[in-house]
């Protein structure tokens, strides 16, 4: 029996596994990356306790569209990260070379693309998990997402300045150019190249339009794998219900009491007090870290007129409570530019209805631009930092 060697890059003669095709893939792949990697940054910001410069509280549709681009770049980009790690595979088997310059580089190459690689696999799986909170996982999602984009984004970069002679004389070369393919590259595929890109960007449009329905309404009877379709309680999906934060009937019974405090004056509020109050209506969307989002009408008392109550000054933080006994956003930290706002509410009704338990019955917290993991549900507590 004759002994199997494993592959060489001369074992490969496809034509369509030529840098030309890669470039192509690889510059919307980048693109895709690094609106990711942008939006990403924004979310990661935005839900922050600390902001050093103010996040903005408009407009109010912000949040809503960097996620949402977030989301649907994300998934377009995994057809796009296949179809480039099928381009390059031979390379995986190419010899080292031997001349110590042309060895560093090759050997930084390498070590790039593997950085790369398995970062990108590893932020796109657990994307898209989050996106269908699914967390088959003990480490927190949020963080070592955050850290493992900074990997991916520098990897990246390090990959493109070595390779960037070869990727700017593929860009402006003809798709058909043979000047950089391997010498063994000369079979003809199932496909031309033109033919295997068009392809590849019907497949990347098919992955985004699958899960665009999250943020773009109109697009929800397509958008398959939408991990939220716009159903829900009173018309608006949820993530988190009140059976799942083990809020009961106590909790949100005759003696509920809403409390509002700063230094030594606490006020606390009943839902006959809330309903007295001067009451606005706001067109503001939740917008999640999965995507999805959906606008609402919502009616309640401003923050800023609650925050009068007590005497609290203007431009403080306010730590907002909930009644739920336990999870990661039972407490959360409202800066002072959102609490001034005219916008940000206590809302008590949605689309004219009363909240839903669901929604966070008798009362909750809705703000301009942003995340809805910080629009905080059931509401127990809003005290004013000194």
């Amino acid at each position: 029996m004759l002994p199997v060697r494993p592959p060489a890059e001369t074992d490969f003669s496809s034509r369509l596994r030529s840098a030309a095709v890669t470039a192509r893939v690889g510059l919307w792949l980048g693109i895709c990356f690094g609106i990711c990697f942008a939006t990403g940054l924004l979310s990661h910001y935005a839900q922050n306790a600390d902001h050093p410069i103010p996040f903005p509280t408009g407009p109010v549709w912000g949040y809503r569209l960097t996620q949402g681009l977030h989301v649907v770049t994300g998934t377009a980009a995994v057809p796009l990260l296949l179809v480039k790690l099928w381009t390059v595979y031979p390379r995986l088997f190419r010899r080292p070379e031997r001349e110590v310059r042309r060895l560093v580089l090759d050997g930084l190459e390498r070590a790039s693309i593997a950085a790369l690689v398995a970062s990108a696999i590893f932020q796109l799986a657990t994307g898209l998990a989050n996106s269908a909170q699914w967390y088959p996982w003990d480490f927190s999602f949020r963080a070592t997402h955050y850290a493992i984009a900074w990997v991916a984004i520098g990897s990246l970069l390090v990959h493109i300045a070595v390779k960037l002679p070869v990727i700017r004389r593929a860009l402006t070369s003809d798709v058909e150019s043979t000047v950089d393919d391997r010498p063994t590259a000369t079979m003809p595929g199932a496909l031309s190249r033109r033919g295997l890109l068009r392809t590849t960007w019907a497949a990347a449009g098919v992955a985004a339009l699958a899960v665009a329905g999250g943020a773009v309404p109109f697009l929800r009877q397509v958008s398959v794998f939408a991990v939220r379709s716009g159903d829900g309680p009173q018309g608006v999906p949820i993530n988190k219900s009140a059976a799942a934060a083990h809020i009961s009937d106590e909790m949100v019974g005759p003696a509920y009491r809403l409390e509002v405090a700063y230094g030594d004056r606490t006020v606390a509020l009943t839902r006959e007090d809330l309903r007295a109050m001067q009451q606005r209506t706001e067109s503001l969307p939740i917008a999640c870290v999965e995507g999805w989002s959906a606008g609402a009408e919502w009616t309640g008392v401003r923050v800023r007129d609650l925050l009068d109550l007590v005497g609290a000054p203007g431009g403080r933080d306010v730590d907002v409570y909930s009644l739920q006994p336990s999870g990661p956003y039972r407490h959360t930290i409202l800066q002072g530019n959102f609490a001034d706002d005219d916008r940000t509410l206590v809302a008590l009704t949605l689309h004219g209805e009363p909240l839903s338990r669901d929604h966070g019955e008798p009362a909750r917290l809705i703000a301009p631009n942003r995340p809805g993991v910080l629009q905080t549900k059931w509401l127990a507590r809003l005290e004013v930092s000194a």
